[in-house]
């Protein structure tokens, strides 16, 4: 539930603003979640799932490696089909098409924090109550901004608060939906584990490599170019 308290209270800032968040606190909140993020899947994901397969000897990197690979095409392929559903008209509206895409790719993070959750259940090495809790509050911080961008957009083309509260909040329903999900499937499918931990791992840092630093470069070009330009 601290995944969906996080979209949650960014689509609460449509209570409180009238335009957008501020670049410099959209900014340093994507930077702190990038590096949480980073941290949580190698300490969190990566290393249990290497530990996870030390029966393999040399090779016990390989199941992390497969897994990791994994996640980002996982990621890439889940962008490409939002971007096709834009192109062709399928998902209307430029505010529908961003609720699809920031519900669709939330998807894959309520599953790593599943994933963690079932590899501390199951008594993986390396896993432990914090680790868990350090990679659901750097997904919670990231979806802060992702639910003020549903949230207020939606507010200014003329729909109720209330509304525009709900879609940035449902947004991020998805969250626990797949958590809970995962977490009963991961149980089935013990012996996989390191591969469903890596998978995580390289859906996260598709997420940071592609969205959040990326963000946080432009964002730090306009304002640089503010400043020569004054």
């Amino acid at each position: 539930m601290l995944l969906l308290a996080g979209t949650s209270l960014g689509a609460a800032a449509v209570f409180f603003l009238k335009g957008e968040l501020k670049k410099s606190i959209n900014r340093a909140l994507e930077g702190f979640a990038a590096g949480v993020m980073v941290a949580a899947s190698v300490w969190s994901l990566i290393i249990p799932a290497i530990n996870g397969s030390a029966a393999l000897g040399r090779l016990a990197f390989l199941p992390a490696a497969i897994g990791l690979w994994l996640g980002f095409v996982f990621l890439m392929l889940i962008e490409r089909l939002a971007g096709g559903l834009e192109k062709n008209g399928a998902v209307p509206g430029k505010s529908a098409m961003m609720i699809f895409a920031v519900t669709l790719h939330n998807i894959p993070e309520g599953m790593a924090v599943g994933v963690a959750y079932a590899a501390l259940r199951a008594g993986s090495s390396g896993v432990n109550e914090a680790a868990v809790l350090t990679l659901a509050a750097g997904i919670a911080i990231q979806n802060i901004p992702e639910g003020a961008i549903i949230s207020l957009p939606l507010r200014a083309e003329g729909k109720g608060r209330g509304r525009a509260f709900f879609a940035g909040v449902l947004s991020g329903a998805v969250e626990p939906i797949a958590g809970g999900i995962t977490v009963i499937l991961a149980g089935l499918i013990a012996p996989l584990m390191p591969l469903f931990l890596s998978f995580a791992a390289g859906a996260m840092l598709y997420v940071v490599v592609e969205e959040l630093i990326p963000e946080c470069a432009n964002a730090s070009e306009a304002t640089s170019a503010q400043y020569f330009l004054h």
